[in-house]
């Protein structure tokens, strides 16, 4: 991932409604939920939610199919795992595969 992705990215995610529609649609799987649905579990105007989907699907983090009359919204998984290698990818002097939850390094 080039660095002005990752920025977009986590420009996107820099807000508080826009993080909380992706950590649900995380938590929601590859089926993704409907766009009424997301507006109400997060509480969120209609309008309001469509403006904040936008902006995830410009940064590349959400992805959107039709259903009928429905327009389903679901996580782009490849796109989180991508920023979470970019950002892990120097971790341990460039062995992510050392790191350990807290930011401390295994020695093997």
């Amino acid at each position: 991932m080039e660095t002005k992705t990752a920025v977009t990215a986590l420009a996107a995610l820099a807000q508080e409604t826009r993080l909380s529609t992706f950590r649900l649609l995380i938590a929601a799987g590859e089926s993704g939920l409907p766009a009424g649905e997301l507006a109400a579990r997060l509480n969120v105007p209609p309008a309001t939610l469509s403006f904040h989907l936008k902006e995830l699907a410009h940064a590349g983090l959400v992805t959107s199919r039709s259903e009928g009359r429905f327009v389903i919204y679901a996580a782009d998984y490849a796109a989180m795992t991508a920023l979470l290698a970019f950002l892990s990818e120097e971790c341990c002097g460039g062995h992510p595969e050392r790191c350990l939850p807290g930011g401390a390094c295994s020695s093997s």
